[in-house]
């Protein structure tokens, strides 16, 4: 579900091709099994027309990556972009179950279904206009060794601990932005009605399910039936057939719906992304909303120590009563201090300022453009999947209408 189109796009085809398991020591020196997925890029134009050779030249058909991998990246891209909604990665366990499916995350379902998704991250990323430019993606696509090494050479890590703080910022802004509010708030419904939904679907796959397979004993019971008949035999015998038919069909059928289910499953980890902005906004705030608070509080010292009134309460003003005044010298050199303080404070202010108010230009400029591709996709994802559903309906009439046919012949 791409929205759009993108240098990167219109050089090179992205795909994950296919999943391996495989078996090998990890950091620890333990055995273990893990999944691992072959990148594919496949230049579209010829290399000699594309721009930079070396980008040419340099590009491998395939490599391997694992899941892991992949979160890093992202953690990447999270850090490095935090006014963009970074697409989220197909979940690393199975959630929203229904019975039939199978939680081991080494299920080859479950694993074809991820491979889908990672391509669609991939994809996701490439699309996008600016994180489509970033050339640790652009290595994480092409180079197989090496890459990990120079994403941690950014220095990403150091910028993702600072990004703890952005935790608490939230319960101590005072003046939040009603936009970025709003969008939260938001955020926080899509997750819910999203999860309801899939929630809502599990339980009607179970019943679904049921309901097809006891189908299967329509068969059972013809078959036995035309066993005991003459004239009614091959007409019940056919009609079973068809029972049989109509109880195996649930399968498919509810493995395609696990895709509708997993698109979306992305726009409810999408609301996680979305969340991250509203954070960092928060965060940058409170910074601000502290420079202008510690401003406010120099010249406040300034202005008592020219005028000689305390208005309020502190350590300094309770010595001066025991101890006596400063002396001019004193005094004049604690004003310069001040003065020079409070210039970097308002550059400090100015700065933060600028900071929040690039952040807000450039966030709501994506969050308009994930909006339009939100709804773009959450649209078609539920036409499809109501058209699959009216095909299966359209399926069982017919199945029964071939059932009716079957009974006319007796």
């Amino acid at each position: 579900m791409v929205e759009r189109e993108t240098d990167l796009l219109r050089k090179i085809e992205i795909n994950v091709a296919e999943a391996e398991k495989r078996t090998g020591k990890n950091t620890v020196n333990i055995q273990e099994t893990y999944t691992v997925y072959l990148i594919e890029t496949r230049y579209v134009i010829s290399k000699h027309n594309q721009g930079p050779q070396q980008l040419a030249q340099s590009a491998p058909d395939s490599l391997w990556r694992r899941y892991s991998e992949f979160e890093l990246l992202r953690t990447y891209l999270l850090v490095t972009y935090p006014y963009i909604i970074i697409p989220p990665l197909p979940e690393k366990r199975a959630e929203f179950m229904w019975h039939k499916l199978s939680a081991d995350n080494l299920d080859p379902d479950f694993v074809e279904r991820r491979r889908v998704g990672l391509e669609n991250f991939l994809l996701r990323v490439a699309s996008h206009p600016i994180l489509s430019t970033d050339k640790i993606f652009f290595r994480f696509l092409t180079e197989e060794k090496g890459w990990r090494e120079a994403v941690l050479e950014t220095g990403f890590q150091d910028k993702a601990d600072s990004r703890l703080k952005s935790l608490s910022a939230m319960f101590r802004v005072k003046n939040p932005d009603t936009r970025f509010t709003a969008l939260k708030q938001y955020s926080d419904e899509l997750n819910t009605v999203v999860s309801h939904l899939l929630r809502v679907r599990a339980r009607v796959a179970d019943r679904l399910y049921g309901v097809y397979k006891v189908h299967g004993n329509y068969g059972r019971v013809f078959s036995e039936w035309s066993a005991i008949e003459k004239e009614m035999g091959d007409g019940l015998q056919s009609a079973g057939h068809h029972m049989d038919t109509y109880a195996a069909s649930i399968d498919d059928i509810l493995e395609e719906e696990e895709h509708y289910a997993d698109q979306l499953k992305e726009y409810l980890f999408y609301t996680d992304a979305v969340r991250s902005i509203c954070r960092k906004h928060e965060l940058i705030q409170y910074e601000l909303e502290m420079a202008a608070q510690d401003l406010a509080h120099k010249k406040q010292q300034k202005e008592e120590l020219v005028t000689g009134t305390v208005r309020i309460f502190s350590l300094k003003g309770m010595t001066s009563k025991l101890f006596g005044q400063e002396s001019q010298e004193q005094r004049e050199s604690r004003l310069a201090a001040l003065g020079q303080s409070i210039q970097e404070g308002e550059e400090m202010v100015k700065e933060k300022n600028k900071e929040c108010q690039e952040f807000m230009q450039a966030a709501w400029e994506d969050i308009e453009r994930f909006k339009e591709q939100k709804d773009k996709d959450l649209r078609e994802a539920l036409i499809s999947y109501a058209i699959m559903q009216i095909s299966m309906c359209k399926k069982g009439i017919q199945v029964w209408s071939n059932a009716k046919e079957c009974f006319n012949k007796m």
